[in-house]
């Protein structure tokens, strides 16, 4: 626990953090990765161009120092972005680099506004902060179903739809040789999956001088297939994602790619599963509709009888991802209300709609950052319960939050 006088100097800083956050984490990045240009390996350069990064990093680093003497308060915030650290493999000896680069960041932009005490009294709230995130990864590493990234061969590479491709890999154990690989054997059939989680996939593209890591949702919590995960092409904002556009152009069925574990702690209410009083409710917009298809099978499978609302968004018809493989599934269930809507067609998924659903209701919502900000919107205005809305959104969760 960090000491009352750096709780109270921490707390006292916080209107200065809300003007200048995103200046302290611009200057931070620059100057960290000038030191360490091997950290460029691990961040998502997209995330970094486009502001997503620094502006997450500000929100966290706020609500830490609002939260500094009741950090139990943020451990969902927390679990989430460590198991985000767990599968981009940031480990112990990682955290001292970012401290140094975020203290020296806070007294580059506050200038002698940044007086000692400011100064001790964030390094040490910064260690208290630090010790959380490495304890609770410590264990998250322990229980992952492999250590670092392993080989995979693609075994099916399909187009769900016009800008989504659904990849299906089985683990590489050994070479031609017989010789181990990865020095682990994984054997898909004593893994078990989430509906909901992710893998991280490890590229080396031929036009970036670093390695590149990204996030892609699983489609289904299966292995008997192989491991199934969904990536849309990345073109927006003006800008051709490098890793999205690498899978989908360059990797093909019989090529090799290394994952990370699956990780990621957006998951069905197990306790609701096997219950058939509150229905399920499952809305996404685009590629969102990943985490939720893995979600739906999930459930149609253990309890065919619970009522199930599916409401999904995109642009057109050839935009509607895994069109038939979400039909397949929901003919399994016994009771369901199917809502598809159209941009083009001018058809909006929004507060009018939500306004129909039923309370109390299991909510689990997927989607790019408008799309969710509009759903929690939604969903806090009619009053859903904070514990009946679960969500993820692609990307950094920044300011993101249901009150």
């Amino acid at each position: 626990m960090a000491s009352a006088e750096t709780i109270a100097i921490v707390k006292a800083t916080v209107p200065v953090l809300e003007a200048h956050g995103t200046a302290i984490t611009n200057v931070f990045y620059q100057n960290m990765f000038v030191e360490h240009p091997e950290l460029l390996d691990i961040f998502n350069k997209t995330n970094q161009k486009l502001g997503r990064q620094q502006t997450a990093l500000a929100t966290t680093v706020l609500a830490a120092a609002k939260h500094l003497e009741h950090l139990a308060v943020l451990l969902p915030q927390v679990t989430e972005i460590s198991h985000k650290h767990r599968a981009l493999q940031i480990l112990p000896e990682h955290y001292p680099i970012v401290g140094k680069h975020l203290i020296g960041a806070i007294k580059q932009v506050l200038g002698e506004g940044a007086s000692d005490d400011i100064i001790e009294a964030w390094t040490e709230a910064y260690d208290e902060i630090a010790g959380v995130f490495i304890e609770l990864e410590k264990g998250m590493y322990k229980e992952a179903m492999w250590q670092g990234f392993a080989s995979f061969k693609v075994i099916e590479k399909v187009a769900v739809a016009t800008d989504i491709a659904a990849f299906t890999v089985l683990p590489v154990n050994a070479n031609q040789a017989g010789n181990q690989l990865d020095n682990q054997s994984i054997d898909l059939s004593q893994l078990t999956l989430t509906a909901g989680q992710y893998i991280t996939v490890k590229t080396d593209p031929k036009n970036s001088d670093h390695l590149a890591l990204r996030h892609y949702s699983l489609n289904s919590a299966s292995t008997e297939k192989g491991i199934q995960f969904a990536v849309k092409r990345d073109n927006r904002d003006g800008h051709s994602g490098l890793v999205s556009n690498y899978l989908h152009d360059e990797l093909q069925v019989g090529e090799t790619i290394l994952l990370s574990a699956p990780a990621g702690d957006f998951a069905l209410n197990k306790a609701l599963i096997h219950q058939n009083e509150i229905p399920l409710v499952l809305i996404s917009a685009g590629v969102g509709i990943t985490p939720i298809l893995a979600m739906l099978e999930a459930q149609v499978t253990a309890n065919p009888q619970r009522p199930v609302i599916w409401a999904y968004a995109c642009q057109n018809e050839q935009h509607h991802g895994f069109k038939a493989q979400v039909d397949n599934c929901l003919a399994g269930a016994q009771q369901v209300d199917k809502n598809i809507f159209y941009f083009e067609k001018g058809q909006l998924l929004e507060e009018s709609y939500l306004a129909t659903l039923p309370k109390p209701a299991d909510i689990y919502v997927c989607g790019s950052m408008p799309f969710m900000q509009s759903m929690i919107n939604g969903l806090t205005t009619l009053q859903h319960s904070v514990d009946s809305v679960h969500y993820e959104p692609f990307g950094p969760k920044m300011s993101l939050e249901i009150n």
